[in-house]
């Protein structure tokens, strides 16, 4: 009897316990597990527990194993909204007006920020804070460098990633802006000397592969193209060997400006490709520090305290000649 007692005892203790014990839920929420771009936020994500072990809070990093399932991401979403130890939401949108619907749905009464990629200017009302990289400052960075290679314009093909995606969508227009020197053409037809090809822009749902072939076939359907417009860093980072093995026969014309490649990020085998010559300069954001921000950011929302909007991460630039020293530590 006595026994008995104290296994109850012992079981309505451990049942108390477990609620005092779980920590509140600061969920990042990102397009997909498969990119070394989000890898690297969730690094930062890691970063922030081990040096805040005592807090309350915890930050938790999610998202659909694939980049293209945009349903998946909204489900995701949904899902942690509805558990009550989500405390703050931060959201790398894959599809910008999918992830608004879901929010309008949800209706959450917790704090939701953007991380990454926003809302579209129509949604943004939707969230307290963007954290992340000026996107269209990173766009337009990537238009000077392909200028300076060929001040004279000539034929040029963007590559970008999902048609529905914020941020690629404002890098491609800060590109065109600077190519042209006007402002929000929806394609480049002559003005400041350049035009987009026929085919282009090529979407490939941030799929390394299918950025390399799309490239295979737009070079071979346009031996005169001068110029590729990378917005993502998938094709270099998502399938490095095919990539070098497309542009090694084209290196001589790449380092002589005949043919010019900017393109953002600086991840995995990307700063390597430059040191080789493979590409013009590579725009790179800060995934890790946005990571590491988040949590912070979502506490401060949490607690009411004033937050900037946006609050942007640093861009890195990186050439050929500068690929030792272009990375911030």
């Amino acid at each position: 009897m006595r026994k008995s007692l104290l296994l109850a005892a012992v079981a309505v203790m451990a049942l108390s316990a477990g609620p005092a014990l779980a920590k509140k839920q600061l969920v990042i929420v990102v397009k997909g597990l498969d990119n070394p771009f989000f890898e690297a936020i969730h690094q930062g994500c890691e970063k922030w527990n081990s040096e805040n072990a005592s807090s309350e809070y915890e930050c938790f990093y999610t998202g659909p194993a694939s980049t293209s399932d945009e349903a998946g991401e909204a489900q995701i979403v949904q899902d942690m909204l509805s558990k009550p130890d989500t405390v703050a939401m931060a959201i790398s949108p894959s599809n910008a007006p999918l992830i608004a619907q879901t929010i309008k749905s949800a209706n959450p009464s917790i704090p939701i920020m953007t991380l990454d990629a926003d809302l579209s200017k129509e949604d943004a009302a939707l969230r307290k804070t963007y954290l992340g990289t000026d996107n269209y400052l990173m766009g337009y960075k990537i238009g000077e460098y392909i200028k300076k290679g060929k001040p004279d314009g000539g034929k040029i093909c963007t590559i970008e990633g999902n048609p529905a995606a914020d941020n690629i969508l404002r890098r491609a227009q800060g590109m065109r802006d600077a190519l042209s020197g006007q402002k929000d053409l929806p394609a480049l037809a002559g003005e400041g000397g350049w035009t987009e090809v026929a085919g282009c822009p090529v979407f490939t749902n941030d799929d390394g592969a299918k950025g390399v072939q799309a490239m295979t076939d737009i070079l071979a359907a346009n031996p005169d193209l001068d110029a590729f417009g990378i917005m993502g860093g998938w094709p270099l980072f998502g399938a490095p060997q095919p990539y070098r093995d497309l542009f090694k026969p084209m290196a001589e014309k790449i380092a002589s400006n005949e043919f010019v490649i900017g393109a953002a990020d600086t991840i995995g085998d990307e700063v390597a490709i430059a040191k080789e010559g493979l590409v013009t300069a590579l725009v790179g954001q800060r995934p890790f520090e946005m990571g590491y921000k988040a949590p912070s950011v979502m506490i401060d929302l949490i607690e009411g305290k004033p937050v900037e909007d946006p609050v942007f991460t640093g861009l890195d630039e990186c050439t050929k000649d500068t690929v030792d020293t272009c990375i911030q530590k």
